[in-house]
């Protein structure tokens, strides 16, 4: 029988997401970045997707990161930019660069915040945007990104 190949998705997280859980309780929650990658893997796994999660507080290590999911044919990608949705021109040039389906999450509803937080590059280079669910728009972004690369829901055997 021949070997079928795992679809990979990439999780990308931008600065001082490595604080969830103690960073702005009231704003971002108390789940921690593991307990996001947890519930990413656990969602991916479940439309035969595996999440490749990564973290950076480094703009050009993010702009890395979706270069390699290029190289390597990775079939989506969930990004929470952080505070460089609202700058990066560089991560929206990546983006639209790569031609890979993607998903931009915010865990706050950036909307209910300052103006500055009003614009986004990176959704402008993403097939969707979801603010305000908290660690749940994780979840959501995988799903939505799943029907888009068509990949279905696995029965549980």
């Amino acid at each position: 029988m021949a070997k079928t190949v795992e679809r990979i998705i990439y999780v990308l997280n931008g600065p001082n997401l490595n604080l969830l859980g103690t960073r702005e309780p009231a704003t971002y929650g108390h789940a921690t970045l593991a307990d996001v990658e947890k519930l990413c893997v656990d969602t991916a796994a479940q439309f035969g997707l595996k999440a490749d999660c990564r973290q950076s507080n480094r703009e050009g290590e993010l702009v890395d990161f979706i270069h390699e999911a290029h190289a390597k044919g990775v079939a989506g990608i969930v990004i929470n930019a952080g505070a460089y949705s609202h700058t990066s021109i560089a991560l929206h040039d990546a983006i639209v660069g790569v031609q890979i389906p993607t998903v931009e999450v915010h865990i706050s509803n950036v909307y209910a915040r300052e103006s500055f937080r009003h614009h986004s590059f990176t959704a402008r280079a993403a097939f969707a945007s979801l603010c305000g669910f908290g660690i749940d728009g994780y979840r959501l972004a995988i799903t939505g990104l799943a029907a888009r690369i068509k990949a279905n829901a696995q029965s549980k055997a």
